[in-house]
């Protein structure tokens, strides 16, 4: 039933789209525009065209081949023609394809592949000419990825933890899938997917799945079977491979990991049905079915990744006393911001992660109290501050819904799209009554346009017919410079800054206090803050104007023992303040810590900031040029272009 739901749905979205896509910028160049024009009429990062025919489920018959580093098999697509037209148009990005049959009778299909860009290629294939009821087709697709496909992480056994066996895993957000399977890689296409994988006897498949079945085939090899009833967006499409083991921790949620870290995992996640069952009370039923955590190797670009009925974690959060929990918290929301409302290409992304970092904190303020709510809120301002800062405060990147037209929405990736969208949710929740009054209006909005992809209009149309008695209100709004204008948001909510004020005048007194005079400070000025806490301490201390010596931040670590504390949000923080005040010494640890994770939002700033002190800044470009090819693709790709390297040249 989900999936005929699905193809009349996804055939309108597209419409959709193509009618509310963004308009050219000036100033880009012929080449630029011959590429686009090629593009999808309604996603600027995408070749496909489901306003005409739409992929609406997927199933995949693949092997594993860790020596090869490739995933071999065939991809069979079911098919339902939308409007006028005798082709599927998909997107491919270094796809070895074999062949393509009409799935009905085997028979050959003809297929043209496009000239190869940055997005990949356009990959046309004919549709079958025999007849079909209610123009549906299923189209069968053999092929096998690329060694250097940008959505797999091919890991040898040194660089997992137990150091025996090797590991896979996937990232496909943003434009990746492409490159993992032939797709239509646009989150306005949802669809249902099935997989039968091949693997090692040895290692365990998980993928963003129902796990159905276990079929031991040979002795050498076992074959994962999984379905997702649920229609997604195909960047949700995962798989992981590896020597995992599991741990039960919640009614619906188990816990895998290497044997390594498998019960630190299991003690720090111990509270995801609270989540759960707290996010349930905000959003509305969790309709997933399971919703298990996968912690992956340390080489996992991000600190988590909402694939359905599997998230991926960084192993960074494993702090120890679940003061880093939080991630799950912001991953558990995704069930509905993102997952289950989708935003209809990226140049909408804060439609996922905007409210998703508003249910987060609706979360913590359940769990943890209002002040802690807004006490991270204040944190995330001054993250949106030094990233706009670093993009530039009139970079149209900046702007809540920016423009990707001939942008890779790699490029785009910031903090902006969380936490601007965070702070413009926050402001209309206040000015519409609090939220006694706006959690209704959520929650009828995420029911309303469940397995659905939209854009930025559509939400805000329903807003206006919701508080239909409030459009004198809503009218007060700023929507212009809150949505399409660059820089800080226009208004700032009146956040309580209780918890935040300990650690400002703590910093205060750091910045003030004269190094030539006897050191007032000792342990107990920290002895009763929050990890989180000084976290923020830290943080303000890196946002301020005035630079801490060396001596300062020597005396600073003899007090607080900044350098044996394990947390790495305590520990990045550290080693960035250590950089900024020019501590030599603190460079090579610094860029230790960074090659030995791939978490973005660690590696980025602290190779950014080497590379800005001029004297070491060789030091940061060997050091990643000695460790890219350990890292994802998306931190490789994107470090490049901070370093101002061409690693593709």
């Amino acid at each position: 039933m989900q999936r005929s739901a699905a193809i009349s749905l996804t055939c309108l979205i597209s419409t959709a789209v193509l009618i509310k896509s963004s308009p050219p910028e000036v100033g880009f160049t012929l080449a630029n525009s011959v590429q686009i024009m090629a593009l999808s009429p309604g996603d600027p990062n995408s070749y496909s065209r489901p306003d005409l025919a739409v992929v609406t489920h997927t199933n995949l018959k693949l092997s594993v081949d860790f020596d090869a580093k490739i995933l071999r098999g065939w991809a069979t697509l079911y098919v339902k023609k939308c409007g006028i037209t005798d082709e599927l148009i998909l997107d491919h990005k270094g796809l070895n394809i074999s062949s393509i049959l009409n799935d009905a009778d085997d028979t050959a299909l003809q297929y043209v592949l496009g000239e190869a860009v940055e997005y990949g290629e356009k990959l046309s294939i004919k549709l079958p000419q025999s007849e079909s009821s209610n123009n549906t087709y299923k189209i069968r697709i053999h092929y096998e990825t690329s060694p250097n496909a940008s959505a797999l992480q091919w890991l040898q056994p040194e660089q997992t933890a137990g150091g025996d066996y090797p590991f896979l895993f996937s990232q496909c957000q943003a434009i990746h899938a492409r490159s993992m399977v032939p797709c239509q890689d646009t989150p306005s296409v949802k669809s249902t997917y099935s997989a039968e994988i091949k693997a090692p006897a040895n290692l365990t498949v998980l993928m963003s799945a129902l796990r159905e079945e276990v079929i031991e085939s040979d002795g050498a090899t076992n074959t994962y079977k999984f379905n997702q009833p649920v229609p997604i967006p195909i960047y949700l499409l995962a798989i992981a491979v590896g020597k995992l083991e599991s741990r039960q921790v919640g009614p619906r949620t188990h816990v895998w990991a290497e044997a390594e870290f498998i019960e630190q995992s299991a003690y720090e996640f111990a509270e995801t049905e609270t989540m759960l069952k707290t996010a349930e009370d905000i959003c509305g039923p969790y309709v997933w079915g399971i919703y298990d955590l996968l912690i992956l190797p340390p080489s996992f670009p991000f600190g988590g990744m909402e694939n359905p009925c599997l998230t991926f974690v960084t192993p960074t959060v494993l702090a120890g006393d679940r003061s880093l929990a939080g991630v799950v918290a912001h991953e558990i929301s995704h069930s509905w911001t993102g997952n289950l409302v989708t935003n209809a290409n990226f140049e909408h992304f804060w439609l996922n992660e905007g409210f998703t970092m508003f249910v987060e904190r609706k979360i913590d303020g359940r769990m943890f109290g209002d002040k802690f709510r807004d006490f991270s809120a204040i944190a995330g301002l001054n993250s949106l501050k030094e990233a706009i800062a670093t993009i530039g405060e009139n970079n149209q990147l900046t702007n809540l819904v920016p423009s990707l037209i001939g942008v890779n929405p790699d490029d785009a990736f910031s903090v902006v799209p969380y936490e601007k969208g965070h702070t413009f949710l926050y402001y209309i929740e206040h000015l519409l009554g609090g939220p006694q009054v706006f959690e209704p209006f959520l929650k009828s909005y995420l029911d309303k346009f469940k397995y659905k992809s939209i854009v930025t209009s559509t939400w805000k149309e329903y807003l206006y017919e919701y508080f239909h008695d409030k459009v004198e209100v809503l009218n007060t709004i700023d929507w212009e410079t809150w949505l399409y204008k660059p820089g800080m948001p226009p208004a700032i909510p009146a956040y309580d800054n209780a918890l935040i004020e300990t650690c400002k005048h703590l910093t205060k007194q750091w910045l003030q206090w004269d190094e030539n005079t006897s050191c007032p400070f000792n342990k107990s000025d920290i002895t009763n803050l929050t990890s989180n806490q000084r976290i923020e301490f830290l943080d303000e201390l890196l946002l301020a104007d005035e630079i801490l010596s060396q001596k300062k931040l020597e005396t600073l670590n003899e007090k607080y023992d900044f350098d044996t504390i394990k947390n790495c949000e305590i520990r990045f923080r550290w080693l960035r303040l250590c950089l900024k005040g020019r501590w030599r010494a603190k460079v090579t640890p610094a860029l230790t810590f960074v090659t030995e994770l791939g978490r973005m939002k660690y590696v980025r700033p602290i190779f950014r900031d080497v590379y800005a002190w001029e004297e070491v800044r060789q030091q940061a470009i060997d050091t990643f040029l000695a460790n890219k090819d350990k890292m994802m693709y998306v931190s490789a790709y994107t470090v490049a272009k901070d370093l101002h390297l061409d690693i593709n040249g």
